[in-house]
């Protein structure tokens, strides 16, 4: 899977399972960006998924997709609907370095887009911490019509160019990628291609604002970012390649993306226990929603995946089932 600026994703596709079969753990990862589904008649879980709902899993920041934590929610999420996970650029097994949230936006659309291309009809997204933002910018940025009332550097995004070969899916057959219509010109922009644009957006643990420094995990994480030191130790420690630049222009925050999101369903989720992000974080998401997303502030809980239990991922499971368009 390529993104629109070129980048090679590791993406995995998982078919609803009803039972609690085991998946291969593995994906397609010798760094070309194919995909690949695994597990027991995978072939046959793509067809017959057709015409249905699935997930796609935007992990947090020095997650990806071979990460136990990461595995855990999708094997889990993946009882009730079909689940695409991935790996951001700069992460795993994917090409590029990351931009901490500002690029990863066309890593989503490109895994949203192949996932439509399977067959699924509707998609919803849910990220974690990192990428619980970009699946507030991605739902305000990728759309099929230019939102009413975007701000300045609001446009969505170019439609993505077209991918080397097909996706693998099962033991060695291969499903053809259908030609993606190309993006439609209105008032001389370019407006996103329907088939990356999102159904409705889960965000849990995401921060509201960029450049908070509030906490001692996230003084730690700016450290890691900024510091040539930190990128060595996020490279060799983590699995992850920290571009070195700054961002330039800064993106679209999540709060001010938030109000460019409806009428898409939105559920934000977050723990009061969170070490990262404080309650005025999701607080403020939700009053960016002007009352149009659900807020779950959730007691005990901590940050992210770690914090995400079984009992959790069935209520968001059920909520995306209860707000996607019949």
């Amino acid at each position: 899977m390529r993104t629109s600026d070129g980048v090679a994703i590791d993406a995995l596709y998982e078919p609803r399972r009803a039972s609690d079969e085991s998946f291969r753990d593995a994906a397609a990862g010798d760094g070309t960006g194919a995909e690949v589904a695994v597990g027991g008649a995978a072939a046959e879980g793509v067809a017959g998924a057709r015409g249905g709902a699935a997930i796609v899993l935007a992990h947090g920041f020095t997650g990806d997709l071979e990460r136990p934590h990461v595995r855990r929610i999708a094997r889990s999420l993946a009882r009730h609907a079909a689940v695409v996970s991935f790996s951001f650029r700069g992460h795993g097994r994917s090409g590029g370095r990351s931009t901490v949230g500002d690029r990863e936006v066309l890593d989503l659309a490109a895994a949203v887009a192949w996932t439509r291309r399977l067959g699924h009809d509707r998609v919803i997204t849910v990220g974690f911490s990192m990428g619980g933002s970009v699946v507030l910018r991605h739902a305000a940025l990728h759309r099929a019509d230019e939102p009413a009332g975007a701000p300045p550097g609001a446009q969505p995004c170019a439609a993505r160019e077209e991918r080397d070969g097909a996706p693998f899916v099962g033991r060695g057959v291969r499903v053809p990628a259908p030609t993606e219509p190309g993006a439609v010109e209105r008032g001389g922009r370019t407006v996103a291609d329907v088939s990356a644009a999102t159904d409705a957006v889960i965000s849990v643990s995401a921060p509201a604002r960029w450049y908070y420094r509030g906490t001692a995990p996230m003084r730690r994480l700016h450290w890691l970012v900024t510091r040539p030191e930190g990128r060595v130790l996020g490279r060799y420690g983590f699995r992850t390649r920290i571009h070195h630049r700054d961002w330039d222009p800064v993106p679209l925050s999540p709060v001010e993306a938030v109000p460019l999101i409806a009428p898409t369903p939105l559920l934000i989720v977050h723990g009061d226990r969170d070490p990262y992000f404080p309650l005025d974080h999701p607080r403020m998401l939700a009053a960016a929603s002007a009352g149009a997303a659900d807020l779950w502030l959730e007691p005990g809980m901590g940050h992210a995946e770690h914090a995400t239990d079984a009992a959790l991922l069935s209520r968001i499971a059920d909520w995306a089932t209860a707000a996607l368009p019949r």
